[in-house]
């Protein structure tokens, strides 16, 4: 069963309080945390300059939000101070102007563990970036002995993380990053790494950004893994390692079937082509499945290259196939849908192969192929994919499509899906002033939704487009440089 994963993400910098003084990171950490957590399958909450009242809604929300079995993660970056032994998350609003002002304007850590440890998850995470600095120490005639933030038990089930060994402060970064959370961006990437470990890689980090005066600290008692970043090595056990990182393959030139995926991988139409006429039904079952996973992964590569052998498999793949074993058919189809998504090293891709996407998921709605889209269903939720629509579940998306008049056609505006407008400027450089004309490229009804199903990632066939006002027939589409559809 795939964990669910929740998360609330805390960035305060912008401080106005008595005592209090502005950060120059945390925004961009929370902000940069969030980007990650929600790469990983993190549903958020996030807050950002928060007040205290924004802060004590957002973890009532947050709670609500938490799943049985699930993941539960809360990460604040800002001002965190300990009083009487016990820490306070500040607010930009937090009255530092005495200890008890501070106790009942501020987020209390306890609570926050508080409304783990009553949750039903069965990880519970705390990433605590807190005490850069101690501006309260000299105003309320503090001791060292109470700087930074204090040690806490950590429940069953729960690590907690800081950005530095209990009773000491930690450095705010000079970069646009604080030093803590940089070095947390650098790790957390890597696949198929246990959290303990991560923490451990940001530890070394750190020290050596410090010269060794900054040490992290973590207080644990995880009973089992946990993985930001997972590859489908990790879950995936019908193929090898070297086929689902097919940089791991290693081609023997003796073998037919191995000369065929050298000739696709050639980047050579020349080459491409004549190349995939040698896959015929009858040879194609003498070939073992692990090999026919891998040149499906490289038909597909070809198809989305251009090549038009390739192509032509993909697009009829039942009559290619016809004469092949259905076990047989099974992993060449599984290697197609495969190379959609994840690269050479097992990993999802920032952007899906998308150029024969529709094409390869015409065949789900053949009965006999349920077991090829199952399969990438449940690569895809287990590698935390975060679609509107897992690819291969066979669910219809609708999305409404706002235009407005145009001499040359009707230009795009508003894309929404759920409810919610994703339709945005991705490239700054295409930005105009209010009231000039936005430059924009006309495009059919067709190619309009074709390109916007591989944006949304949904097959063309399963995406319902509905337009605002209705389209007639004959009006183009102008579809503005430098916009596009966010991934969700």
């Amino acid at each position: 069963m795939i964990q669910q994963r929740a998360a609330l993400v805390i960035g305060n910098a912008n401080y106005t309080g008595q005592n209090t003084k502005k950060l120059r990171n945390p925004v961009n950490d929370a902000t940069a945390i969030a980007r990650k957590l929600k790469k990983y399958g993190f549903g958020l909450t996030s807050v950002s300059d928060g007040s205290f009242v924004q802060m004590r809604t957002a973890l009532s929300t947050f709670q609500g939000t938490i799943q049985p079995g699930g993941v539960a993660l809360v990460f604040f970056a800002g001002h965190g101070i300990q009083i009487d032994g016990e820490n306070f998350l500040f607010a930009c609003d937090t009255d530092a102007g005495g200890e008890n002002q501070a106790k009942y304007s501020s987020l209390s850590l306890n609570q926050v563990i508080d409304v783990l440890d009553r949750s039903k998850a069965d990880t519970k995470i705390i990433i605590l970036d807190a005490c850069r600095e101690n501006p309260f120490e000299a105003a309320w005639h503090r001791s060292g002995a109470n700087r930074g933030l204090a040690s806490v038990f950590a429940p069953r089930g729960t690590i907690i993380a800081y950005a530095t060994s209990p009773g000491h402060i930690a450095a705010d970064g000079l970069s646009s990053n604080g030093v803590y959370t940089g070095a947390l961006l650098q790790h957390i990437d890597v696949p198929d790494t246990p959290i303990e470990t991560v923490f451990k890689r940001v530890r070394n980090t750190v020290a050596a950004d410090t010269n060794g005066k900054q040490i992290t600290w973590e207080h644990t008692s995880l009973a089992g893994d946990f993985y930001f970043n997972t590859s489908a090595m990790s879950f995936v056990t019908t193929y090898a390692s070297s086929s689902l990182a097919d940089s791991l393959f290693v081609l023997d030139p003796g073998k037919t079937s191995h000369q065929i995926i050298r000739g696709l991988k050639s980047v050579d139409w020349y080459t491409q082509n004549p190349a995939m006429d040698r896959l015929t039904p009858t040879f194609a079952n003498t070939v073992k499945d692990e090999t026919l996973f891998v040149l499906g992964r490289n038909i597909y590569q070809a198809a989305h290259g251009g090549a038009r052998s390739a192509e032509a498999y993909i697009r009829n793949f039942l009559g290619k196939t016809s004469g092949m074993k259905p076990e047989k058919i099974r992993p060449l189809l599984d290697g197609i849908l495969y190379e959609i998504f994840f690269d050479s090293r097992g990993e999802l891709r920032e952007a899906i192969k998308g150029n024969m996407f529709s094409d390869a998921f015409e065949l789900e709605k053949f009965p006999q192929f349920k077991d090829s889209f199952e399969f990438i269903a449940e690569t895809l939720i287990g590698a935390h994919g975060d679609f509107y629509r897992v690819p291969g579940k066979g669910h219809m998306l609708s999305a409404s499509v706002v235009t407005k008049a145009e001499k040359r056609g009707r230009l795009v505006t508003g894309v929404f899906v759920d409810t919610v407008n994703v339709f945005s400027l991705s490239d700054p450089e295409y930005a105009v002033e209010e009231g000039e004309p936005t430059p924009a490229r006309s495009v059919s009804q067709d190619a309009f939704e074709e390109e916007l199903a591989k944006e949304l990632i949904v097959p063309k066939g399963l995406l319902q487009v509905r337009y605002t006002p209705a389209l007639q027939p004959i009006d183009p589409i102008r579809y503005p440089y430098g916009w596009g559809v966010s991934k969700k």
